[in-house]
């Protein structure tokens, strides 16, 4: 797969791109001086000659050798802060200062400031964390003590793109959840665990469907049983994956007797990514029609199906077409809204989209801006689906303030909040919470965007930050089999059975030291505080 467009970034820009991203973890103190290191190369940099061009656009004179570097666009990342709730900034950093990702972190910013000691550093952290007026670059530059600060700038580029405010606030985020969520008495003792396998043989198949008004490719794989009922599962794969993505969890829910389809998207597939051109532009690496191809893709998948349905064969009496539940991760979480009645709202995102800039705002916010070529807003509501899980959807602003409110059914959220690609806050728990219909949120406090996806699948596919796809993220891959099944029995007569595995208590008992897991139907009053106020601060 080609790495995506920020990657051929300059050094340099990513250099400062991550010293902005640091500033959401910072304070104040007396650095006057900062001395960059690029392997052999030295350049001196005047702390105060940098505020004044965040803050105007006008490069001193000794400032202008680096005028290629110091772009209009880098002032634009330079002059951004990071707004945090005074409220619950020592909640948060008490808790975060405790938590390994700190100690992580802090790792890995000592081999940036080779000179600065990593108390230092965390002393920083912690006074930048209870300014005013938001956290900055240069609010993290002069916290940390000594006139000259040395930043060794090839040890940023491999985490330059996972610093950005979106990635960060979640991150502080999750560790409120982890706390204010947490389960009194976790004791769950169910008669039967809905994770393990059933007891149906599994077949597959492969179909090759031809959308010939749109001259459109749909490759499904069909897992099935003999004893078919419920409802007919579709899943939607993520941008630059694959319809094997989450195998194990479609041969799951056969053992069970539920019959799924899982059909590749031919404009956003992994195919797709490692054959398109790479730009600054999203619309190069993805079409905006692939926002109108994907939804379309399932509901003529649906319509071929319903045909198959009704012939004799094996496949007879397999798909219940009138009552479906979508399965869909990142896009094709975004996919399985659509689909479900979400409305997009273009005006707003391109409004949004005005002050995108790639090295700031994560992945998923980037190629959201795809969609802004679209001439109109399509009608891609099916009435045929009845529920809708979305693992790590890509949201954002493609719906608006109210496109998500149109959405009646069922859902479930999952949220990943250490996801550099889709950040929990603005593509899951914002959006949760505009969600109509009944609804289940499950947070993950430790995993990331990938983390729900078929290992041996994932180990095919180049990613570009570090994920955690192994044994460690099992239980949320076994929490995923549980909650899917048991919400997907909803729609059956079997409701009541399953009805305790959509609970708090049943997320929590797989919950491990490194990975805690929840599961709610709302937000606690202090989190939903937190999200309004990371709302109003990003409008201002």
């Amino acid at each position: 797969m080609k790495r995506l467009p920020w990657l051929r970034l300059t050094l340099s820009r990513l250099f400062l791109g991550f010293l902005l991203s640091l500033g959401i973890l910072a304070p104040a103190t007396a650095v006057e001086k900062l001395t960059l290191q690029l392997g052999p190369f030295q350049q001196s940099i005047s702390v105060s000659d940098l505020e004044r061009f965040a803050k105007t656009g006008e490069l001193p004179r000794n400032l202008q050798p680096l005028s290629v570097v110091l772009t209009p666009k880098v002032q634009q990342l330079l002059s951004q802060r990071l707004q945090l709730d005074p409220q619950m900034t020592d909640k948060v950093l008490q808790e975060w200062l405790r938590s390994p990702m700190s100690e992580q972190l802090l790792k890995t910013l000592g081999r940036a400031f080779p000179n600065t000691k990593i108390e230092d550093l965390q002393a920083a952290i912690s006074l930048a964390a209870r300014q005013a007026n938001g956290l900055s670059l240069v609010g993290v530059l002069r916290a940390i003590p000594g006139e000259n600060v040395t930043i060794e700038a090839t040890s940023l580029i491999a985490i330059a793109l996972k610093f950005n405010p979106s990635y960060w606030q979640s991150e502080a985020l999750g560790l409120l959840f982890k706390r204010e969520l947490n389960v009194t008495n976790p004791r769950f003792n169910p008669d039967f665990n809905p994770a393990e396998l059933g007891i149906e043989k599994v077949e597959q198949q492969i179909l090759y469907l031809k959308d010939s008004q749109r001259n459109r490719l749909i490759p499904v794989d069909l897992y099935y049983a003999k004893n078919a009922q419920g409802p007919l599962v579709v899943m939607s794969h993520g941008f630059g994956a694959d319809r094997k993505f989450l195998n194990y969890l479609a041969r799951h829910l056969a053992s069970y007797g539920i019959t799924v389809a899982a059909l590749e998207h031919s404009g956003s597939n992994a195919t797709w990514v490692s054959q398109a051109s790479i730009s600054n532009k999203p619309q190069d690496l993805m079409p905006a029609s692939e926002f109108v191809d994907r939804p379309k893709d399932v509901s003529f998948l649906l319509d071929e199906l319903a045909e198959i349905n009704q012939k004799s064969g094996e496949l007879q009496g397999k798909f219940n077409t009138e009552k479906v539940v979508v399965i869909g991760h990142s896009l094709g979480g975004y996919t399985a809204l659509a689909l479900a009645g979400a409305e997009l709202n273009l005006p707003a995102l391109r409004q949004t989209c005005k002050s995108i800039v790639p090295l700031l705002q994560s992945p998923g916010e980037w190629l959201q801006c795809a969609a802004t070529d679209l001439p109109k807003a399509p009608k891609l509501a099916d009435s045929r689906i009845v529920g809708a899980i979305i693992l790590n959807p890509v949201v954002g602003q493609l719906f608006g303030e109210t496109g998500l409110r149109k959405v009646r059914i069922p859902t479930v959220t999952l949220a990943s909040t250490e996801d550099a690609f889709t950040p929990a806050i603005t593509h899951q728990l914002e959006p949760f919470q505009e969600l109509g219909g009944k609804k289940y949120l499950i947070t993950a406090v430790g995993a990331t965007h990938l983390s729900v996806g078929n290992p041996e699948n994932l180990a095919q596919q180049i990613t570009l930050l570090k994920e955690r796809t192994g044994e460690e993220v099992e239980p949320l891959r076994q929490l995923v089999r549980g909650v899917s099944l048991a919400f997907i029995k909803q729609f059956t007569p079997e409701a009541g059975t399953y009805q305790p595995f959509l609970s708090p208590i049943y997320a929590e008992s797989l919950s491990t030291p490194k990975l805690a897991l929840r599961l709610n139907t709302e937000l606690p009053s202090s989190i939903s505080q937190w999200l309004k106020f990371t709302a109003k601060s990003q409008k201002n």
